[in-house]
C-alpha cells in the first residue's frame, strides 16, 4: 500500500490481518448472481437523448472524461445520475 503511513492504527491490524489471509469472503455463488443482476439493470442504458451544448463546454468535457480515463458519454450520463439521485449538487444554491 502507498499510503500507508496515512492509516489509522486500527486501519493497519486490519490491513495486515488482511494481508495474513484471516478474512474469508462470505460471498456466495447466488449472492453473488444477486449483485450482478442488480448492477447490470442499475447500469442498463436504454433510452437515448440529443442535447445540444456549446462547442467549448464540449470541448471541455471531453478533456475531463480524457483525464478521467472514461468516454465523455460516459461522464455526461455519470453526471446526470449524481445530479439527480442528490449526491451532486450546485455548491452556490442557498
Amino acid at each position: 500500500m502507498n499510503n500507508e503511513s496515512a492509516l489509522t492504527d486500527e486501519e493497519k491490524q486490519i490491513l495486515e490481518s488482511y494481508e495474513r489471509g484471516e478474512f474469508e469472503s462470505v460471498l456466495t455463488a447466488e449472492m453473488r448472481q444477486g449483485y450482478v443482476s442488480a448492477a447490470r439493470r442499475a447500469f442498463k442504458k436504454d433510452k437515448r437523448v440529443n442535447i445540444r451544448m456549446s462547442g467549448k463546454d464540449l470541448e471541455l468535457l471531453q478533456a475531463r472524461a480524457l483525464r478521467e480515463g472514461v468516454p465523455y458519454q460516459t461522464l455526461i450520463s455519470s453526471i446526470v445520475h449524481k445530479f439527480v439521485t442528490g449526491r451532486l449538487t450546485d455548491q452556490d444554491a442557498p
